[in-house]
């Protein structure tokens, strides 16, 4: 395992190739787009440069890494390699001809692990002869800060692989979390809700975006808004991540995308990237002030945050994952405040529950239906934690 491969040299190929340096391994990356690969050796010096800098990181240290680093537009190149994580576009088809390309390269024991967010580490599996090597190892933007990395076995996958992986992983400094290989896995599935519902509450015309996005840093602890959020990630992959969750789900209600961000997603207005989104980052322009109303506030944060731990018991009930990785994976991934299992505890899960079967008796949606281990809960009593 002394060699890892990377495919695709963006944000997130490369990102992962320096993780995989830094831990001191030798890591090709891969890319069919000759300038792609040189802005990614560029970009890489530059970060180095500034940890140097910041004494973050040696001088000799950066260097070892920069040579442990190489790239490659020739899939041969990863014939010696032990691992290799693709990260290339969210499109199956795509991923299916690069994965059953790679079978003819690498070794037997070589293990073939797919970076994507949200679509079917099966189907992808499904394109190789030995679709028990394949198995889905998740990183989260930027790569070499954000600590969790979600392992995703297929239904085929050997457990020996799904062990290995999870070691290689750890060693390298990250936080992991195992679970099924669901639309979304945890994170990109459990978090719809606080985007979602933060939309609806908007087209409902309770509160406008500034509004929504105080309430819930004000009374959740969230980090960033919901608008401020998407706007950062990028409407982009944030409605196409939406979207491919809700069609995979066979067009489950909670999981709806809106017309609000197909609309922004339409007129390419991606958010910062774009310099404009939910709102406008031209220079210039003035940030709306929030509506600062207690009351508000409130009923905003009571409604998302029931909707989250609606859909995180929800994932618990269907063995999704343990409680434990539920909740670290949300911590770890989106940067929660809390778990959002460990808060129902600390709401009262017979107030969240008391929440939802207001909202679905009110509009008589199945995106407000409480799951029933929540309500087998109450019934008898019990919490999470």
């Amino acid at each position: 395992m002394k060699q890892i491969g990377i495919i695709g040299s963006g944000a997130m190929g490369a990102g992962i190739a320096q993780v995989a340096a830094t831990a001191g391994h030798k890591v090709i990356v891969y890319d069919n787009n000759q300038a792609a690969l040189d802005k990614a050796k560029t970009n890489l010096e530059s970060t180095l440069k500034k940890l140097v800098e910041k004494q973050k990181l040696t001088e000799q240290t950066a260097s070892e890494i920069l040579a442990r680093t190489k790239y490659a537009s020739n899939l041969q190149e990863f014939k010696n390699c032990g691992l290799i994580i693709e990260a290339i576009i969210e499109n199956i088809d795509v991923k299916q001809k690069v994965f059953s390309e790679l079978e003819t390269i690498v070794s037997a024991e070589c293990i073939l692990a797919s970076n994507t967010s949200s679509l079917s580490i099966a189907s992808i599996a499904a394109a190789c002869k030995k679709s028990n090597r394949v198995i889905g190892i998740h990183f989260f933007n930027p790569a070499p800060l954000m600590p969790l990395v979600e392992i995703i076995p297929a239904i085929t996958t050997d457990e020996s692989i799904t062990i290995e992986s999870k070691k290689i992983i750890d060693s390298w400094g990250k936080v992991t979390v195992l679970t099924k290989d669901t639309p979304g896995f945890i994170v990109n599935r459990v978090a719809r809700s606080y985007y979602g519902e933060s939309i609806r509450i908007y087209e409902e015309g309770m509160a406008d975006f500034a509004t929504i996005d105080w309430a819930l840093k004000t009374y959740g602890g969230f980090k960033m808004g919901p608008f401020e959020l998407m706007d950062f990630i990028g409407n982009d992959i944030n409605y196409k991540v939406t979207e491919s969750v809700w069609e995979q789900f066979f067009y489950e209600p909670r999981f709806k995308p809106s017309l609000t961000q197909k609309r922004l997603f339409e007129a390419k207005l991606f958010g910062r990237k774009s310099g404009r989104g939910y709102y406008n980052y031209t220079e210039g322009a003035t940030m709306p002030s929030p509506n600062l109303n207690d009351e508000l506030g409130k009923y905003i944060f009571n409604r998302v945050i029931a909707m989250l731990i609606n859909e995180a018991v929800d994932s618990l009930y269907l063995q999704l994952a343990t409680k434990e990785d539920l909740d670290l994976a949300m911590t770890k991934g989106v940067n929660y405040p809390k778990g959002l299992l460990k808060w129902s505890d600390e709401l009262g899960l017979q107030n969240v529950l008391n929440t939802l079967e207001v909202m679905y008796e009110l509009y008589g949606e199945d995106r407000y239906r409480p799951c029933v281990l929540m309500k087998m809960m109450v019934r008898d009593g019990k919490r999470f934690f």
